[in-house]
């Protein structure tokens, strides 16, 4: 192996380590349609069904509007659903704000929800980053 290949392959391991150590821990419910109007956009949904709230914090006078963030169920919340994660991960655009949504919590489209993890938990554990 070349030294250009093992530079390579150090860069690379230390990218796939600088995205895991940015996620941030959290919580993620689930909101139903109609997704309309939304805080960011009114009444034009131009961002589909893989879309995400923000908490308050996060939502941050709008700024968030339009940024996506790739989603992670990490484990359920209650005994219910025992294994509520599906074991993929989705990228979803912030649309909205969640007035009711704690610091650490975001609130998903059902759709992308359900994607990540069984919608009977109701509320997962998640890791998320931009």
């Amino acid at each position: 192996m070349g030294l250009v290949t093992k530079i390579l392959i150090l860069i690379a391991m230390v990218a796939s380590f600088t995205s895991v150590a940015d996620a941030i821990a959290g919580q993620a419910t689930f909101y139903t349609p109609p997704y309309t109007p939304s805080s960011c956009y009114g009444y034009k949904n131009t961002h589909g069904v893989m879309i995400l709230a923000a908490n308050g914090g996060m939502f941050a006078h709008k700024g968030i509007c339009g940024k996506r963030f790739r989603v992670r169920c990490t484990s359920g919340t209650n005994a219910g659903v025992p294994h509520p994660c599906r074991g993929n991960s989705i990228v979803v655009t912030a649309v909205d704000l969640c007035p009711g949504c704690a610091g650490n919590q975001i609130d998903l489209s059902a759709e992308a929800f359900a994607m990540i993890a069984d919608p009977n938990e109701g509320k997962i554990n998640i890791e998320y980053h931009e």
